[in-house]
C-alpha cells in the first residue's frame, strides 16, 4: 500500500472508532488556543497514524478533529524546533538553527503578537528557548513537563476574567531516557520494527520503553483536554496536538529524512473544523504562529515566514504549500560531527537532501547509544546490519528519494540520469530558499556556535522580570575559521 493511502486508511480507521463533535456552532468570542507537543516522538508510532503505541486520548481527539498526514518541521532537534514554532520564522533566518540556541536580537515571538490582541499567553513545561526578552510567556512546568495545576489555575483565571488565552502544553516525553509509563504493555518479541532498523534484542527492549513513554504522553494529552471540559471552553478553543521530531533511534532525530522532520498534527476547533477529516496538505510548524494571529483577529506580520493554515482548517482550501524545507546542524550538539550540515527540500513526491561534507562521518548522541552499539555488534557478522550502520554514518553529497514509492527513503536516485532534471529543479529551489534565509551553507555551519551559549542551560525568566539579561550576552564571539 502506498504511504499516503496507508496513512489515510489508518487515520480513518481510528476516526471510525469514536464519535465526533457536532459541527455548525459559531462561537462569538475570540477563540482560545491550546498547543500540546511531545518531545522526540516519531509520528508514525502514534495509534491514529498506524503506529503500535497505545494512544487512546490522541485517537479519540483525532476523531473530533482534522488529521494532517504531511506536516513537517524545519529542524530535527528540540531547541530550533521550539523557536521555529513560537516565532513563525525559519531557523537560520531567526538565528536559532543549532541546538541549545537563541534567536537574534529583535526577533519577536507569539507572545508579542497575541498580547496586543487581548490574550494571556503561557508556556507550561519544556522550554529550550532564549533569550528571555524574545519569549515573555507566563511560565509553568514541573521537571520539564507540563504542571497541570499551573494549567488549571491559568485557564481558570482566564475564564473568570473573560480573557482569551493561549497555552502551550510542552511535554518532555518520549525523550530519552525512556523511564515513564508501563513497558510491560508491549511484548518486545511481537513488535514490528521499521525496515531501516537492525533487529536486535536491545533494540526491541528499548522500543517497548519508548512506546510506553508515548502512552505516558497520551495521558498528558488527556489531562490537558480535560481542563478545557472542566471550564466549559472546549467549544471555543482551537487545540493542536503534535509529535515533534522523530525519536532518537537511528534515522530519526538529527536527520533530514521524513522520520526526523515529519510530525503528527491534529487540529480540533468545534464549529469551525469539520471533525473526522484527513488533510494531505503540505504544512509546517512555522505556520502555527500566523495561524493563531489570524484566528485571533490580527494580521500576520510581514516578517513571518509561515503561512496561516486557516483556509485549510476551515475547509476552504485543500493545498497549502508546494515545498517544505529542513536543516540540520551537528556543530555544537552532544557527540556531534564538528561540521556536518544538511539541508533538504520536499515536494509532494520527491525529497532532495544536500549533505555539505560527505567526506566526514555523521555523528551524534545516537551513535553512542546501546541500540546503535548493538547494531554495530551484529554488523560484524550480518551484511544487512553492516549496510544500515554504514548508511547511518556515511552519507553521499546528494540524496534524492521518491517518497511516494519509497517512504523510508532507502533507494537513492541522486545519480540516476532519469531523475537528473528533478534533482536540478529541487536543488535550485533549495538554494533560492537558503539565499532568502541568509544561509551560506558551510560558512553558516561554522558560525553555529556563535548562536549558542547565551540561552544554554538558562531558563527564561517570567514575563515582566526587569532583570532579564539582554540578548547577545556571554563571552565575546570568536571569528569563524575558514571551512576545512
Amino acid at each position: 500500500m502506498k504511504r499516503r493511502e496507508f496513512l489515510k486508511a489508518a487515520a480513518m480507521s481510528a476516526l471510525a472508532c469514536t464519535s465526533g463533535i457536532s459541527f455548525g456552532a459559531k462561537p462569538s468570542k475570540k477563540p482560545n488556543f491550546m498547543f500540546i507537543i511531545a518531545d522526540d516522538c516519531t509520528f508514525r508510532d502514534i495509534g491514529c497514524y498506524g503506529g503500535q503505541a497505545h494512544t487512546p486520548n490522541i485517537d479519540k481527539f483525532a476523531a473530533e478533529a482534522m488529521l494532517f498526514t504531511d506536516c513537517f518541521q524545519a529542524a530535527p532537534m528540540c531547541s530550533p524546533t521550539r523557536h521555529n514554532i513560537y516565532t513563525g520564522i525559519y531557523p537560520v533566518k531567526s538565528g536559532a538553527y543549532p541546538n541549545h540556541t537563541h534567536v537574534k536580537p529583535g526577533v519577536k515571538s507569539i507572545v508579542h503578537y497575541l498580547k496586543p490582541l487581548g490574550y494571556r499567553v503561557a508556556l507550561n513545561g519544556k522550554r529550550h528557548i532564549g533569550p528571555a526578552e524574545a519569549f515573555p510567556f507566563e511560565y509553568g512546568g514541573k521537571k520539564n513537563n507540563p504542571d497541570m495545576a499551573f494549567a488549571d489555575k491559568f485557564i481558570g483565571e482566564c475564564v473568570e476574567s473573560d480573557t482569551p488565552f493561549c497555552i502551550f502544553q510542552c511535554s518532555n516525553e518520549p525523550h530519552s531516557p525512556w523511564n515513564k509509563g508501563d513497558a510491560s504493555r508491549y511484548d518486545a518479541a511481537k513488535l514490528k520494527l521499521p525496515p531501516y532498523f537492525v533487529d536486535t534484542e536491545v533494540t526491541r527492549e528499548n522500543m517497548t520503553r519508548y512506546l510506553a513513554e508515548i502512552t505516558y504522553y497520551d495521558g498528558q494529552v488527556g489531562e490537558s483536554l480535560a481542563l478545557l471540559d472542566k471550564y466549559k471552553v472546549a467549544d471555543n478553543t482551537l487545540v493542536i496536538v503534535v509529535s515533534e521530531q522523530g525519536s532518537s533511534f537511528p534515522f530519526g532525530k538529527w536527520t533530514c529524512y521524513d522520520t526526523g522532520l515529519q510530525s503528527a498534527f491534529i487540529a480540533r476547533w468545534p464549529g469551525k473544523i469539520k471533525p473526522q477529516t484527513v488533510s494531505n496538505a503540505l504544512i509546517e510548524y512555522v505556520d502555527v504562529t500566523p495561524t493563531y494571529i489570524e484566528a485571533a483577529g490580527g494580521a500576520p506580520a510581514a516578517e513571518l515566514d509561515g503561512k496561516s493554515l486557516l483556509p485549510v482548517l476551515l475547509g476552504k482550501k485543500k493545498e497549502h504549500k508546494e515545498y517544505v524545507f529542513g536543516e540540520m546542524t551537528t556543530r555544537g550538539i552532544i557527540n556531534g560531527s564538528e561540521h556536518f550540515g544538511i539541508r533538504s527540500i520536499r515536494s509532494r513526491r520527491f525529497k532532495y537532501i544536500w549533505n555539505f561534507t560527505p567526506e566526514i562521518k555523521f555523528r551524534n548522541a545516537c551513535v553512542n547509544s546501546s541500540v546503535f552499539k548493538s547494531w554495530q555488534a551484529k554488523a560484524a557478522n550480518n551484511a544487512d546490519a553492516a549496510e544500515k550502520v554504514r548508511r547511518y554514518q556515511e552519507r553521499p553529497g546528494e540524496e534524492l528519494y521518491d517518497v511516494t514509492k519509497d517512504p523510508y527513503e532507502w533507494n537513492n536516485l541522486a545519480d540516476d540520469p532519469g531523475y537528473a532534471e528533478v534533482k536540478a529543479q529541487l536543488k535550485k529551489r533549495l538554494v533560492q530558499w537558503m539565499e532568502a534565509m541568509g544561509d551560506k551553507d558551510r560558512q553558516t555551519e561554522l558560525e553555529a556556535k556563535d548562536h549558542q551559549g547565551a540561552s544554554r542551560n538558562k531558563k527564561p525568566k517570567p514575563a515582566g522580570n526587569k532583570e532579564a539579561k539582554k540578548p547577545g550576552g556571554g563571552k565575546a564571539r570568536k571569528k569563524a575559521k575558514k571551512f576545512p
